[in-house]
């Protein structure tokens, strides 16, 4: 495994990808915390969050700490969320006690798009803006989660290479959100709001009413959750530089990574074709030709038919209606939606 960095995770057992209730059967959570969900319409009152030591009374209103941040009150509870665990910026109250500025997100604004203004408090970013994740080195090209879903809420989450076997696009029936500071209404506006008045799509997609939801379930991996376990253990925290995707499929359900890489990949493999993951794009476009391979020709739709077709990116601008869609959502709604190079699509 590389070891660019400490990663507090233990390697993941395959097996668990057949049985994962198993390993999740040991819920720490309190008899107060068994109802899974909770139904967000009515008021909750605000919380205070102060930094350690403060004095009581000193109050400083919390929101959904994502790349939505903006001037909207929760309307759930986080107090038992750790203070480390939210972007912390000092400010002064009234009184001369420092409070910490919740309202912030470390996803920076795309090129092209109007700036934060970066005001104390509930102003300091300005909502509705497409960003890119934050990174610790160079500034990423993948965008925000909150505008992947959006996206995906117009035009499915199936891609563009998969609507050429599809008579409409699959979309997300929910959203649930675990727990954490949250606000009912961003969700909403990043979501479903940005793409609210989008028009003249192709039939088969529109802009879906997603159910969104928050978990009375905190995530057991989280950092807060880990920090509170290791509270009294030497040492700093890092992120974790796992991820892990699971389908539920009968081959290769599970599919492990460490830093890009699949678990176990050594210095030596990294130019090799196990050195992939399953999910990358390479190998979901191998999945691709693969299931074109066991269908007739004659049995193809007319887009992949109509003209021949080698790289990966020839394939996706084929997808005629998926394309007309992704058209009209950025002229309507994501005009700065940044896109990968033509070069980075052109393999075969």
């Amino acid at each position: 495994m590389l070891e660019f960095e400490d990663q507090p995770c233990c390697p993941i057992s395959r097996r668990w990808a057949n049985k994962p209730s198993e390993e999740a059967s040991d819920n720490p959570e309190t008899p107060e915390d068994e109802k899974k969900y909770e139904d967000l319409g009515s008021p909750v009152t605000k919380k205070m969050r102060l930094e350690p030591g403060i004095p009581d009374g000193v109050a400083h209103c919390q929101s959904l700490d994502n790349q939505e941040s903006g001037p909207v009150p929760p309307t759930v509870s986080s107090s038992n969320v750790p203070t480390q665990e939210l972007a912390t910026v000092a400010g002064r109250a009234p009184s001369g006690a420092k409070v910490v500025d919740v309202y912030r997100t470390g996803a920076k604004c795309v090129p092209g798009e109007a700036g934060d203004s970066g005001k104390p408090g509930a102003a300091y970013h300005q909502v509705g803006l497409l960003r890119v994740k934050p990174g610790r080195g160079d500034r990423t090209c993948s965008m925000s989660c909150s505008d992947k879903l959006a996206r995906w809420n117009v035009l499915g989450c199936q891609g563009a290479l998969l609507m050429h076997l599809l008579e409409e696009p699959v979309y997300l029936s929910a959203v649930v959100i675990g727990k954490c500071p949250y606000s009912q209404e961003a969700m909403r506006r990043a979501l479903t709001g940005r793409c609210q008045n989008v028009s003249a799509l192709p039939k088969g997609f529109g802009v879906q009413e997603v159910t969104i939801q928050q978990s009375g379930l905190l995530f057991e991996q989280s950092r807060g959750a880990v920090q509170a376990k290791r509270a009294d253990s030497p040492g700093r925290l890092v992120p974790c530089g796992a991820a892990i995707s699971w389908s539920a499929v009968p081959e290769q359900p599970l599919d492990v990574t460490a830093n890009g890489f699949p678990q176990g990949t050594t210095r030596k493999a990294i130019r090799c074709l196990q050195a992939r993951s399953q999910i990358s794009k390479v190998e979901l476009f191998r999945s691709f030709q693969k299931l074109l391979s066991s269908i007739s020709e004659d049995k193809w739709p007319d887009s992949l038919r109509a003209q021949e077709l080698e790289t990966y990116h020839e394939y996706k601008e084929a997808a005629s209606t998926y394309q007309e869609a992704w058209s009209a959502l950025r002229k309507q709604a994501f005009g700065s939606w940044i896109r990968n190079p033509p070069d980075y699509h052109q393999f075969k």
